[in-house]
């Protein structure tokens, strides 16, 4: 039986180039380039004019990291996201320091378009998170 070796997680979205944009970003991620072309700008500018912006992707430059693809779809999110990413820049922190580490991430982010929904704050079972939304409203967390 054949294992799965690599997973591409799929957005859809009225802006994808935007929303490709942000998440390169957030995770350091780029944008790839197309053969026969220098830039993912080249690229797009030579579809044609209904296909320009539907479609985009961003890579994590190590290959270690699973391929994000954005597509656009006509209708806007309208309830909660059944599948959310996680956003790990507090692993191993605990307490004041894990909420310093979610804080300053949460302020570069907000920076860059995301939006703070709240605070889910540590419990029995579970370290402190930060719920954001990302420039298009999907949910994803700082945890």
């Amino acid at each position: 039986m054949a294992s799965t070796r690599e997973i591409q997680v799929t957005f859809d979205c009225a802006e994808p180039v935007r929303v490709a944009r942000f998440w390169c970003e957030v995770l350091g991620y780029v944008l790839p380039t197309q053969e026969g072309f220098d830039t993912w700008d080249d690229f797009d500018r030579s579809q044609p004019p209904g296909d320009q912006g539907s479609w985009c992707a961003c890579v994590d430059p190590s290959g270690s990291g699973a391929r994000l693809y954005f597509q656009r779809v006509p209708e806007g999110k309208v309830l909660k996201n059944r599948l959310h990413l996680d956003v790990r820049v507090g692993t191993g922190l605990v307490g004041d320091e894990r909420l310093a580490a979610l804080e300053s991430e949460c302020g570069r982010l907000v920076a860059l378009g995301a939006k703070r929904v709240r605070l889910l704050p540590a419990d029995s079972d579970n370290e402190s998170c930060l719920v954001m939304q990302d420039v298009e409203g999907n949910e994803f967390c700082l945890a």
